[in-house]
Order: structure tokens, then sequence, then C-alpha cells
């Protein structure tokens, strides 16, 4: 079967992955990164990032399963592309007794994964660099969580992919049409056929296909160390806050980036903003919202008081949601499904996303998830 993954992000390269160890012809197809956001006038994506957070723990029993699949393949992964991606410095989610923190835990119990609980004066005493409120409540997972490199991980992905026999073309798609033998996906100047398409294309899978999804812009801020400071942070592990007004931020380690200099990347909105169409672009190419840098820029420094900063960097993201904040893994016919609303916890678990996207286009489905899913 001769089938096509529009989008070389997370879950599609994952996805073409396994279709291609699958045996079955594969054509993966998206656009490589652009090498200047401001004048790119194409499509993004939000895995142009040097760090995101993995972790077992969560507050929905399916994104804690997802993620514990995905985690266990990270190592064999990384053997047969050649590329690392993973660090497992541990992670700490962290709320107000009796708030969101309370599913976490009730996770982390039915699901049996290694955390440790940690009232405030444990967690003082484990975490000295960082300063929470005295009625803060926290998880520890040390084991297996931590953070992964995204751009690494759809190289890793990629890489792997074509081990399997699959090919990888550098294009973007610009439409798909549907017929009785088959499907063409437009590109410029080239037309492709395919038996079969899986599109995965992040926040601008709505382009191509119909799919209810909101699009949310986010900020990230990057606070620069020196190399001194982020040596004595090598055990930080990452860190997601639940706050007392129903939102949650994140932060990670110490992570070198593509300029050599070592970076903090705090994230998280009050506020959910929208974006569509042309206007996710446009985002992208903002560089950011200043107001919520200047928000996550108050929290760190409360944060993190002893911490020197050398720099502050903003860039701009987004997210997708679906209705029920469960990813949309379906098909949308007979030949076309669609992987996308990952809701801002993909990049970990992309591999099993991608894995159970690839299932349900042939057809399969995937009775380990299908009620969650529903």
């Amino acid at each position: 079967m001769r089938i096509v993954v529009v989008g070389r992000g997370l879950i599609g390269s994952a996805a073409a992955r396994h279709l291609a160890l699958a045996g079955h012809e594969v054509l993966l197809v998206g656009p490589s990164e652009p090498g200047e956001k401001a004048s790119h006038r194409g499509v993004f994506a939000s895995h142009y990032d040097q760090a995101r957070i993995t972790r077992g723990l969560d507050e929905d029993p399916f994104w804690s399963a997802v993620s514990r699949a995905s985690i266990a393949r990270y190592r064999a992964l990384e053997r047969v592309s050649g590329v690392p991606f993973y660090h497992p410095v541990g992670a700490l989610l962290t709320g107000a007794a009796g708030g969101r923190i309370e599913a976490v835990g009730a996770v982390q119990r039915n699901a049996g994964v290694a955390a440790e609980k940690l009232e405030a004066a444990a967690l003082a005493a484990r975490f000295p660099y960082f300063q929470f409120a005295p009625d803060t409540l926290g998880y520890f997972e040390a084991q297996e969580a931590g953070w992964i490199n995204p751009r690494a991980m759809v190289r890793a992905q990629g890489v792997a992919a074509s081990h399997a026999g699959a090919r990888i073309l550098d294009a973007e798609v610009l439409g798909l049409e549907e017929g009785g033998e088959g499907v063409l996906i437009r590109l410029a100047g080239e037309t492709l056929a395919a038996d079969r398409v899986l599109v995965a294309a992040g926040g601008f899978s709505p382009q191509l296909v119909d799919v209810d999804l909101r699009v949310l812009a986010r900020t990230i801020t990057l606070f620069e160390v020196s190399d001194a400071q982020a040596a004595e942070l090598a055990a930080q592990p990452s860190l997601i806050r639940f706050h007392p007004d129903g939102h949650e931020t994140y932060l990670l380690p110490p992570v070198r980036y593509s300029d050599g200099k070592p970076y903090l990347k705090l994230g998280g909105e009050p506020e959910d903003v929208e974006v569509s169409g042309a206007a996710i672009g446009d985002w992208f190419r903002s560089g950011g919202s200043e107001a919520v840098s200047a928000q996550s820029e108050t929290e760190f420094r409360a944060l993190m008081p002893g911490v020197a900063v050398k720099s502050i960097y903003r860039d701009a993201c987004v997210v997708s949601y679906s209705a029920n904040t469960l990813p949309v893994l379906k098909q949308l016919s007979e030949r076309v499904s669609v992987a996308c609303g990952g809701c801002g916890k993909a990049a970990k678990n992309a591999d099993e996303l991608g894995r159970i996207a690839g299932q349900i286009l042939l057809g399969q489905g995937d009775a380990g998830y299908e009620a969650a899913l529903l």
C-alpha cells in the first residue's frame, strides 16, 4: 500500500517510521525548518526547539499511558538512528495541595508510575534553588522523566524511517483531493498519488482537512545563564507548576542552544489567544508576546532568585487543542486520516501517537485507546 504522511513533525515522522516498519510503501512529505523565521512565508512547526519536558506523570490517564509507551522506546530509537535526544534528569510536578496536583497523584497511584510525593519542607530540602509557596505539594518522577530535544527526535525518526524503507520529500503540501481510486496530493509544481494519506500537520492541519481544532498562540522565554551556573544546575529536573488560578507553567533546566549558550526555558500562558489561517504564520514570525514574556520573567525571578540571568530572549510557537483535550486520531474517510491536536503534550508521546495514527489509517484501530479517544 502506498501511503503519504503529510507533516514531518513529531507525530508525522513517528507514524512514517511505524508504517514503514509494517512493510508499507511510505512517503513522508513536509518542509524542513526555515533558516530565517522572520522572512519565511510557508508553514511552521512547533518542534523547532531544543528542549521539551518528558514524563510519565499526568493528570489524565490517557496522556500518562501514551507518554510511558513512548518513553519505553526512546533508547531503541536512539540506537537505530544514531541520534541522541533523550535526557532523563527527572521531572517535578507541583501545585497547591487540594488543587490540580491531586489528579496527578491519583494517576500516579492507579498507573503505578514510580514517583515520590513531597510536601513543602521536603521540596525545599531536595530542590533548594526553587522557591515554592508553603502549601506546595509535589510529585517527583526521578527515573525516565526529564527532557527531550524535539529537533533531534524528529531527525531520529526520519533516519529510522529511512532505514525501514520510507522516503522523505522536502516540500509543502498545498491541498488534497480524494477520488475513487486514491488521493491526489498537490505540491508546488507537482502532484503525487497515494492509496491513503495521513495528515499530521499540527496547527496547519485544518488548512488541508476538515478537523475541529483550536490553535493557540504561545510565548516561550529563554533565560541565559553562565556556563558555571549551568553546571551548578546540572541536576535540576524539568518542572511543571499548576497555579491556583488554573493555568500552568513549565521550566526546563539549562539546555545549550544552537548559539552555544545555556538557557533555562519558561513557558505557559495565563490566557488563551486563538490564531487561525494566515495569522498562524504571522504569530510565528512575531517572536511572541512581550507582555507574556515579562510575566514569565517575573515568575522566573521569584522561582529561582539565586540565578544570575545574563540575557533574555523570547520566541513564538503554537499549541493545538481538540474539544475534549485529547489528540485527534481518526479516519476522516476511507482513504484519509488525521493525527493532530497534541494539546501541548504531544512532543514526549509522539512516538506512540504516531503508532496509533498508523493503525487507525489502516483501519485496524487500537483497542488499548479507542474508548478514551471517542
